[in-house]
């Protein structure tokens, strides 16, 4: 087979949008053009929470377009001051460009804003066969069109006058059905995030319609009860053991947190279903993040000391987390001068100082109404501690059930307390050195340690009698309480020790070597494991970034997982006035190289650390399996090196 001729003219350069067009799914959801519409939306809620707008109109019309109008100032339509093009334009067609990077001390033309990389309203330009503008501003009419994803095919034009009162931003999008699963966008989720946004914005009035052949549907959302309305509705008072607990606090600028930085709530403890939402400068975070364990861990902090004040809890009972938590229904929408999300989707709040914020906020106002309202605090600390001895109970069967059992656990292991598998978590980890540091940084009661030397075998093509002669396979499988077993088989999970299992390597290339050995094991050999997702990769951190104090903002430690990150923590710093010379940067060389306190904050503390999840489902297992066949296969080595020389442009290796 000819070898592809690799030269200078093999590396393509993508410019403009481009690359959105070519890779769309690394920058919005490809499923239906929901979020590519929602970054409009976004925009114009950010001059709803700036204070310049207070009537967001949507319209989902015929002929499958959507029009995004709103009141506030309009983009504006002068030349940027350094590309020269009509700033409107600037805006759409360029990534990484907004009116969102300004956070200087919190006073930039958006201090406290979901768009963070620029790159939201371009994409929607991006993958849009038209998008129309109509820009009211400084008594002028303005509009301007592109095509075909992001080509202008009419200049921004003056085509008329208004009151110089009369201000707005008017974006209509014809979304292209090329890019996405479903051409249409999905009307009940745009009402679902409508109505959370106006009830994230008391006083705005958010307002849908959606054109049929014969009538126009128009429904209307206006809340001026804010969380608590919208709680209610959600969670049924009936169901309720105590009333609504709203409010909100934000920072002066003398704790540690930038002025303005805080959270609204509000919660509720039920004997029903749990609901929970939250939000980030008004951007929903479907999969919750830093913010949602600065809240719950509140929360069980507060009711934890009421309960222990008041003498509320039965000899032996320990209150956990999850004991206080597992019945709260809440809505939370944090406000953050700067969140750090997971991927452009912004699912996903991975902001460690979140965690703190929150906390702090919500702590103590909380703990103050628990001890205002001692029936309602008695009665949600009651159901916390049921919830506890139910708890204790179900682990004393499970150790009964599993005493008459054998097996003999690997010397080298350190186990948890705990009896229960469903909080336990097993952490792997390289090297006995970093090994002596999990132990010192795990949480006793439901972490447990099991130190690896060296690298595991490649057990792609082990045969299964030959499995445990591998001494750490062997302990993994022991420590596991699972036997091995094909993707076909039915095993007997029942035994199984951890409901987590969490793959904890240097974030170096031999770390991510021994994870993929790992990981092959898990593929290979304990194919449930991966598709009832128990199985997790730890992301430690590749930096420690020391930023000094300033004023009355105390001295800070922040943790960053790669470059991008660094560039990016660097950047921000500088926009809060801190010398680039005044920050110290370290590189931890492995896992062994960080204090316990490092390590348990960024890799082991379920509210601060990083941990991937591995889950592939039954349908999507087949071609994970062909993958790992060409990747771990000894007779593959010709693929491997075509598959490498087709892709190997895509890898980002830290060498």
């Amino acid at each position: 087979m000819a070898v592809p001729d690799y030269s200078e003219s093999s590396i393509k350069v993508l410019k403009g949008l481009e690359p959105v067009r070519s890779r769309p799914g690394m920058y919005t959801r490809t499923d239906s053009p929901a979020h590519v519409v929602q970054e409009v939306i976004d925009n114009a809620a950010d001059e709803a929470l700036a204070g310049h707008a207070s009537l967001i109109d949507v319209c989902v019309h015929l002929d499958g377009s959507v029009s995004v109008e709103d009141n506030g100032r309009g983009i504006p339509v002068g030349p940027h001051p350094t590309e020269g093009a009509p700033t409107v334009v600037v805006v759409l067609t360029h990534l990484h460009a907004g009116g969102k990077f300004d956070k200087t001390s919190g006073e930039g033309a958006y201090a406290f804003s979901g768009g963070l990389h620029g790159v939201g309203v371009s994409v929607t330009n991006a993958l849009a066969l038209r998008l129309a503008v109509t820009v009211k501003r400084n008594g002028e009419i303005n509009e301007l069109e592109f095509a075909n994803g992001g080509e202008i095919a009419r200049p921004l034009t003056v085509t008329g006058k208004c009151a110089k009162k009369d201000s707005g931003t008017l974006i209509r999008v014809w979304p292209d059905p090329v890019f996405f699963e479903s051409p249409r966008v999905p009307i009940r989720e745009m009402e679902h995030l409508l109505r959370a946004k106006a009830v994230l914005l008391p006083g705005v009035t958010f307002r849908l319609r959606v054109e049929h052949p014969e009538r126009v549907d128009e429904r209307t959302w206006l809340y001026q009860g804010g969380l608590s309305d919208y709680l209610a509705e959600q969670s049924p008072p009936d169901a309720a053991i105590a009333p609504i607990f709203a409010g909100e606090a934000y920072a002066d600028g003398s704790n540690g947190f930038a002025k303005g930085e805080g959270a609204a709530w509000a919660l509720v403890w039920s004997e029903q279903a749990v609901f929970s939402e939250s939000y980030v400068n008004l951007i929903p975070t479907l999969q919750g993040g830093a913010h949602e364990a600065g809240l719950r861990a509140a929360a069980f902090e507060a009711v934890k000391t009421f309960a222990e004040h008041h003498g509320l809890l039965p000899r032996g009972v320990q209150l956990r987390q999850e004991d206080v938590a597992g019945r709260l229904s809440f809505v939370l929408s944090a406000r953050l001068l700067d969140p750090q999300f997971q991927g452009q989707v912004k699912e996903k709040l991975n902001s460690r100082e979140a965690v703190k914020l929150v906390s702090a906020m919500l702590r103590d106002p909380l703990e103050m109404w628990l001890n205002a309202h001692v029936d309602h605090g008695k009665a949600i600390a009651e159901l916390a501690s049921k919830a506890a001895a139910s708890r204790l109970k179900s682990a004393q069967k499970v150790e009964k059930r599993k005493s008459s059992g054998v097996a003999v656990l690997p010397g080298k292991l350190s186990d948890a307390a705990s009896n229960d598998p469903a909080v336990k978590e097993l952490f792997l980890v390289e090297g006995d050195s970093a090994g002596g540091s999990a132990k010192q940084a795990r949480d006793r009661e439901t972490q447990a340690i099991l130190p690896l030397r060296g690298k595991v075998m490649n057990a792609w093509e082990i045969e299964p009698a030959r499995l445990y002669a591998n001494a750490e396979i062997h302990d993994i499988a022991v420590a596991l309480g699972v036997e091995r077993h094909g993707l076909n088989d039915q095993p007997d999970l029942t035994g199984l020790r951890y409901h987590k299992v969490v793959i904890m390597t240097d974030a170096d290339v031999d770390g991510a070597h021994i994870s993929t050995l790992l990981l092959t094991l898990f593929f290979r050999h304990f194919p449930r494991l991966v598709e009832q997702g128990h199985i997790f990769v730890a992301q430690p951190p590749l930096y420690r970034v020391d930023v000094p104090a300033r004023g009355k903002k105390p001295a800070r430690r922040l943790y960053c997982l790669d470059d991008g990150e660094l560039a990016a923590a660097r950047d921000r710093l500088t926009r809060e006035g801190i010398r680039p010379e005044a920050i110290e940067v370290g590189r931890f060389k492995g896992l062994g190289e960080m204090n316990p306190e490092q390590l348990r904050e960024t890799a082991m503390a379920p509210q601060t650390r990083r941990v991937l999840p591995v889950r592939v489902s039954r349908p999507e297992m087949e071609r994970v399996i062909a993958t790992f066949d060409l990747l771990m296969g000894k007779g593959e080595a010709a693929g491997r090196r075509e598959w490498m020389e087709r892709r190997g442009n895509e890898v980002e290796a830290d060498v």
